[in-house]
């Protein structure tokens, strides 16, 4: 039996990754900070990452689910911030950066206690650069990548039986991105969240979603430090 928690699966990538898992035979638990909106799925529970008490939450919960061979982050947010407003920037990194450390900490002390399993994450091809229009969101997907792949090299040294997956995919057309602006290149969610699936099974690393955005970044990690500070993103 394949058991995954999806956390952040209320809406946008996390609920259609949730819903994919599922109808690819996996048991599947999720959880969200609003449990109301899990309602189709069997096997729920309330977790805000931002809490003290989040990763113990989702240790109750895999312990319903019999255990778990597959933990998927996708909780997060993200907002434009050219202003600077603290309050953005703070709950950016708090959810961002906190709580994704809290939760994927705690999936992968559970993991390397329990034989194994496969950590996949939802970042951005915003950790790529420092983006001026969203500083606290550009740096913490930055956290988020690095985060990831030191665990990584520390999960070889131990010899622990733990997979990651890294998947960094360009503007999504989500609830999060209903906020007045526009977006170049939009991504359906759906189609994300196929590549994602697809990514787990095969065992990919690190995934840039889709192939414009790959050239993209690409082309941006050649541009100097002095050019790119001038840029009007």
């Amino acid at each position: 039996m394949k058991r995954a928690v999806v956390v952040g699966a209320s809406s946008g990538i996390g609920r259609e990754v949730a819903i994919l898992l599922r109808e690819r035979g996996w048991t599947v638990g999720v959880a969200a900070r609003r449990e109301e909106l899990l309602s189709d799925f069997e096997l729920t529970a309330q977790i805000d990452v931002t809490a003290a008490d989040a990763g113990q939450r989702l240790l109750n919960l895999v312990e319903r689910l019999g255990g778990m061979d597959l933990y998927f982050h996708a909780s997060g947010v993200g907002h434009q911030n050219r202003e600077l407003h603290e309050e953005i920037e703070m709950q950016t990194v708090d959810t961002n950066g906190m709580g994704f450390t809290r939760m994927v900490g705690t999936a992968y002390r559970y993991m390397a206690e329990h034989d194994g399993g496969h950590i996949a994450v939802i970042s951005s091809i915003a950790g790529t650069k420092g983006l001026g229009p969203a500083p606290s969101y550009s740096a913490t997907k930055a956290l988020q990548n690095t985060y990831i792949q030191a665990l990584e090299q520390l999960a070889n040294a131990r010899r622990l039986n733990i997979r990651f997956s890294d998947f960094r995919p360009g503007f999504v057309a989500t609830d999060l991105l209903n906020d007045g602006h526009r977006y170049p290149l939009l991504l359906d969610k759906e189609r994300v969240a196929r590549d994602m699936v697809r990514s787990i099974e095969c065992g990919r690393h690190v995934r840039v979603i889709d192939w414009r955005w790959r050239a993209i970044t690409c082309l941006w990690r050649c541009i100097p430090r002095c050019l790119w500070r001038r840029m009007k993103l």
